[in-house]
């Protein structure tokens, strides 16, 4: 079943994704040659703290402990890279995960964050992700269908010239989801159309929605490390992690973990963001 939240509800979401903003944007800043995904870590949880948050990442999740507030996923590992001692250095890509809860509602969202001067087709690929991210998003429109969502990510990513070295490889087996009273939840958003699986549930009003695309420089392709959280790509090549949790309300989509609630991205694609309950 896909939940369905109240406005009221979606309110209590929007000040949790303005929570993962502001963590969001306080790692972005901190970002540097000799800085640890630790640092990053403690910098996120003091900023949820202060808010009054609590993290949804840091816990139990199906009998397996994540010790951090942050996922820190640096250069060829995708997502859910461990937060500790790692050093990042000159020309490392970063990609920062970060979620909290707010009167029991969830908010989740993702940047990719070059570390100081980085190649060329590092910033392609982020850029493209994210831009990704935005094509999917302007997707969460009234009566569309969740495989509009997927296809709105996959066109995009096809339709950017290939990088300098590499390929892009949209990677499988993870996606975006539902997002509400807990932080993973009905429906599983692909960021690639999967032929033979139908359209899928129809877009209303009250579905909160994580997009989240992930995309390397080869293969779709992916391994677990044994710490049995790090995802990694199967050939070495790095990737790009970018995700905002979404809205649908009558106004259109709320973009709940953008600052300006979406306005300017969407605006791009045309689009028309609802306006924020909390302004």
């Amino acid at each position: 079943m896909v939940e369905i939240k109240t406005p009221e509800q979606i309110a209590k979401m929007r000040a949790a994704g303005l929570v993962v903003a502001a963590a969001l944007k306080a790692c972005r800043d901190a970002v540097a040659p000799g800085v640890s995904t630790g640092d990053l870590d403690e910098i996120a949880a003091k900023v949820i703290a202060d808010h009054g948050a609590t993290s949804n990442f840091k816990a139990d999740h199906g009998g397996l402990w994540f010790p951090g507030v942050i996922c820190a996923s640096v250069n060829d590992e995708v997502v859910h890279g461990i937060p500790g001692g790692r050093v990042l250095q000159e020309g490392d890509l970063i990609s920062i995960d970060c979620g909290a809860i707010v009167d029991g509602w969830h908010g989740d969202a993702a940047i990719t964050v070059p570390v100081g001067a980085v190649a060329p087709e590092l910033l392609q690929l982020s850029a493209t992700t994210e831009g990704s991210m935005w094509s999917g998003i302007a997707q969460v429109k009234k009566n569309n269908r969740l495989q509009d969502i997927s296809r709105g990510v996959e066109s995009y990513i096809r339709r950017q010239p290939l990088p300098s070295k590499g390929k892009y490889g949209i990677v499988e087996g993870y996606g975006g989801h539902g997002i509400g009273s807990a932080m993973h939840m009905e429906p599983h958003v692909l960021n690639y159309v999967e032929r033979g699986r139908g359209r899928g549930p129809k877009l209303v009003p009250g579905m909160c929605l994580a997009i989240e695309p992930m995309v390397s420089l080869g293969t779709p392709h992916t391994r677990v490390l044994e710490d049995q959280w790090t995802v990694v790509t199967t050939d070495g090549t790095w990737a790009s992690h970018w995700e905002h949790s979404v809205a649908l309300t009558e106004q259109g989509p709320l973009v709940l973990t953008a600052e300006d609630g979406g306005k300017a991205k969407l605006a791009e694609h045309g689009v028309t963001a609802a306006p924020d309950p909390l302004a």
